[in-house]
């Protein structure tokens, strides 16, 4: 994998189409039962929400996006709840923001403010 990445967002949901549908059936039918809240906070049935697009851009951080079935093969990383966020530090993934922490934002603003004072 290429190491040029600073911060990586990793979903709780596999990759995948099959995955993907689910995931988009779930957020429909019952959204207060789905179980990712980066998903929930980011993602409407039309894709990645414009702000959040917008916000992660302004960043100025090399931003990665993956699944757990991804986190797992590529790092190794199978144990830590999700959703979760990593810094990348001497190449490895570092915990930067739990499932704990992305469970209690409530809003898009709630996840960027999240963001912003613990970068």
């Amino acid at each position: 994998m290429n190491q040029s990445y600073d911060l990586i967002f990793v979903y709780n949901a596999d990759s995948g189409l099959v995955a993907m549908l689910g995931d988009i059936t779930h957020r429909i039918v019952s959204p207060q039962t789905y179980p990712c809240k980066l998903c929930a906070l980011t993602y409407s049935v039309n894709g990645m929400s414009r702000d959040w697009k917008n916000f992660v851009g302004a960043l100025g951080r090399r931003v990665i996006f993956l699944h757990r079935d991804e986190l797992q093969k590529l790092y190794g990383i199978a144990e830590v709840p999700l959703p979760a966020a990593f810094k990348i530090n001497d190449s490895q993934p570092q915990l930067w923001i739990t499932a704990e922490q992305f469970n209690r934002c409530q809003t898009l603003d709630d996840l960027k403010h999240l963001i912003k004072e613990t970068l």
